[in-house]
């Protein structure tokens, strides 16, 4: 049985909270410069029609679930995700401000990569943008995978090497080059899905 959405009318004839895409459309079609997002909980939704439009457009209506949760993650803290299209596919990935949903860094997408590798460089990308700006915020991610190889310092992929990801097989020497000089001393802390909904990191394309 499909999950049912719940829909934030900000600007629109009628403005609110709404249960269906029926009763959505009927305020936004045709109304010039509607703003309005699907939401996966109804206490999501609320929550967002106090806020502002311009604090979820472009983030998945998921990405704030935590704070619907009894046990909250560490903030400020960053998380991150990655997204491949197949195996091997294009990958990408980025990091956020766990709190606010901001884009700190994203990078690719790189042709040929894995979905762990993206995991793998997106919290050492994180742990080098925290050394820059000076910040010790844990890192989450939701592959313990990932969070393994960055313990042991090695990204331990069975990814064949092609010509094709061959930018892809430099980052991650780079990145293996980096953590023998910083081995991470900040927590890396595994994203409870289950208790706080999607990583806000997450691409929102499952």
């Amino acid at each position: 049985m499909k999950k049912p959405k719940f829909y934030v009318v900000w600007k629109g004839r009628q403005t609110g909270v709404f249960r269906s895409w029926e009763e959505c459309t009927a305020q936004v079609s045709g109304y010039p410069d509607a703003k309005f997002k699907s939401f996966e909980s109804l206490a999501a939704a609320e929550a967002a029609f106090r806020g502002k439009y311009e604090d979820y457009r472009g983030r998945p209506g998921a990405g704030q679930g935590w704070l619907f949760s009894s046990s909250l993650p560490i903030l400020p803290s960053v998380c991150v995700d990655a997204a491949c299209s197949g195996f091997p596919g294009p990958l990408e990935w980025r990091g956020v401000e766990t709190e606010s949903g901001r884009e700190l860094f994203r990078q690719g997408p790189y042709p040929e990569g894995a979905n762990n590798i993206g995991e793998f460089l997106a919290i050492v990308h994180a742990l080098a943008w925290m050394e820059k700006n000076g910040l010790t915020w844990p890192v989450y991610s939701d592959s313990e995978v990932a969070l393994d190889w960055v313990r042991a310092g090695t990204c331990r992929t069975h990814l064949q090497r092609t010509p094709a990801n061959e930018r892809l097989f430099t980052l991650i020497a780079r990145a293996e080059a980096w953590l023998d000089k910083h081995p991470p001393r900040l927590p890396l802390l595994k994203w409870d899905t289950h208790a706080w909904g999607e990583n806000p990191a997450d691409f929102g394309r499952k």
